[in-house]
């Protein structure tokens, strides 16, 4: 695990070229110079140096980020922008009171035990194993990353198992912790490095895909799961399971004609998929919404710590997929779910759903 000294060299590679402004998406809503990487990397420059100390302002700047990693995308220098507002976040939480509280809530023990209490209290939580067609070595063999999410409510889970009923799959299911996404975005490294010591060894062996229905899942496993991490990842491929029903044979067909579109979320690494999967459904028209590729504003604990300006980003999201005038609004992201919901507050909306849960709804798959 990384301290914030580590990434000393990689904070004064950043040339202060503004690049990251044109990109943040809380930077165009602000104009505040915080919002940005390159202003984050002058107050943690300052603390390496001594001359400031982590204090619940510097807190505040670095909470306000989406962690969308466009900036880091975007810059120039490759700089590891999530990875450095992570080990600081860290630094400070680490003996603070609230961060002791968290570290104790997202514990093995009680975390996983709050899960459990979920899916004891949902009925609708038990699904069937999903086995090949045939029992030969012809089909294909899918490691699937459940997520906690479905822990809580198997919606999605539920759906990609009916439709992959419709393929000659075999779909294995392990024990994974959670990604550690949640871990991250509260500054609790410790347990995001646990969680991701489990869940690379139980990716260990011989599939074709490793898929999840929770963009920020697929992201975790991709930032995680890379060569230096396991040698066979590389080899592997860790995908939407969206992305995988694309590239098959098989279309949807819906009855009723439908009019649909598509937020991509920020932890989504690409939506090239979209298009050819609703290539793929019958009766079914694309409209891409304006913006489509801009946060939703939930970003887990954002949206707590900057409930004003999530809100703002919520409505702004919520009209640009309005105005597309789609009968179902399509996501990869629970959390974006909620943002969308959120954004349409007291409003009359279309339905909002999960694309492998609208792909359930197909009158026939052939």
């Amino acid at each position: 695990m990384r301290k914030l000294s580590d990434f000393t060299d990689d904070i004064n590679k950043c040339s202060k070229c503004g690049k990251c402004q044109e990109v943040c998406p809380i930077y165009k809503l602000t104009g505040n110079d915080c919002a940005v990487s390159r202003g984050k990397f002058l107050m943690l420059q300052g603390v390496l140096k001594g001359d400031l100390k982590l204090s619940k302002t510097i807190e505040k700047y670095l909470d306000l980020c989406l962690k969308c990693g466009k900036c880091e995308d975007f810059c120039p220098s490759g700089i590891h922008v999530c990875q450095i507002f992570n080990a600081a976040k860290y630094e400070y939480v680490k003996n603070k009171f609230y961060g002791k509280i968290t570290r104790f809530l997202q514990s093995p023990k009680v975390f996983n035990k709050m899960l459990n209490i979920f899916q004891k209290n949902n009925r609708l939580t038990e699904t069937k194993t999903l086995k090949p067609a045939h029992d030969d070595e012809h089909h294909t063999k899918l490691l699937y990353f459940k997520g906690c999410a479905n822990i809580i409510n198997p919606k999605s889970e539920r759906a990609m198992k009916k439709v992959l009923s419709n393929f000659d799959v075999e779909l294995i299911e392990k024990n994974f912790d959670c990604c550690g996404v949640p871990f991250l975005s509260s500054g609790n490294l410790k347990r995001y490095e646990e969680a991701k010591k489990h869940n690379l060894e139980l990716l260990k062996g011989d599939y074709d895909y490793i898929v999840t229905d929770c963009a920020s899942c697929e992201s975790a496993l991709k930032d995680y799961a890379t060569p230096d991490c396991y040698k066979e990842t590389d080899e592997l491929y860790i995908v939407n399971i969206c992305h995988f029903l694309a590239i098959q044979d098989k279309k949807f067909i819906f009855k009723k004609p439908l009019k649909v579109t598509f937020h991509k979320p920020c932890h989504l690494k690409s939506d090239a998929f979209i298009r050819p999967l609703i290539g793929r459904c019958i009766n079914v028209e694309y409209i891409e919404a304006e913006k489509h590729d801009e946060c939703c504003g939930f970003a887990g604990e954002f949206a707590l710590r900057n409930p004003k300006l999530s809100l703002k980003m919520m409505r702004e999201k919520a009209q640009n997929l309005a105005a597309t005038g789609a009968d179902i609004i399509l996501t990869s992201c629970p959390a974006c779910i909620i943002g969308i919901q959120q954004g349409f507050l007291g409003k009359k909306h279309p339905k909002i759903m999960n694309i492998i849960e609208f792909l359930a709804l197909a009158d026939e798959i052939i």
